[in-house]
């Protein structure tokens, strides 16, 4: 954890995909987090599968990314590689070994309430994934960032299965806009 995120308020700030004011305020969170990070390494963990419609927004995301070329913004979890819940240990370890006090962000699909639905989060603190369908996997990340791509309390995978792409792939080119946006801005510094 840095020192600028003990210092400061958690906070959690929540856009719905249409709202485009309140995606200004989550870029701009954005770029403050990535001013926090100083010198290290950014990484986007982008975890989810594209097995699923609901569960790919992370690979989605990822996918988008990687072929921005951001300089020095590492990215994982792809639909060629995907992060998820068979792997996910894996990768956290792989990314420790291979970056000092790496700043990871990471970024997954999550199901909520009816009224949620097609809204984007973005708190700090680690991501707590796998949650939404009981499953015990690590927490990961300063922060997080999550699409609620769903309605979640009652058979969680088969409304993953049967979650709109339209949905998934607004949000997943929305938050690859963001995040984007605001790792750019904070490069020019």
């Amino acid at each position: 954890m840095s020192l600028f995120s003990m210092l400061t308020e958690p906070q959690k700030i929540k856009a719905h995909v249409d709202d485009y004011p309140a995606k200004a305020k989550l870029e701009t969170r954005l770029t403050d987090l990535f001013i926090s990070a100083h010198k290290r390494p950014s990484i986007i963990l982008c975890i989810g599968t594209d097995r699923s419609t609901g569960d790919a927004l992370g690979p989605l995301i990822g996918t988008q990314l990687l072929r921005q070329h951001l300089p020095m913004l590492h990215v994982y979890g792809t639909l060629d590689d995907p992060v998820h819940a068979t792997n996910l240990a894996d990768n956290i370890l792989g990314i420790q070994q291979t970056f000092s006090n790496p700043f990871i962000i990471a970024v997954d699909a999550c199901l909520g309430r009816i009224d949620s639905i097609g809204c984007i989060t973005l708190s700090d603190g680690p991501l707590k994934p796998g949650a939404g369908v009981h499953k015990q996997l690590p927490e990961v990340g300063e922060a997080h960032m999550t699409g609620i791509v769903n309605v979640g309390g009652f058979m969680e995978y088969m409304v993953l299965q049967n979650t709109r792409l339209n949905l998934v792939w607004r949000m997943s080119e929305t938050i690859c806009t963001l995040i984007s946006q605001s790792y750019s801005r904070v490069r020019l510094i």
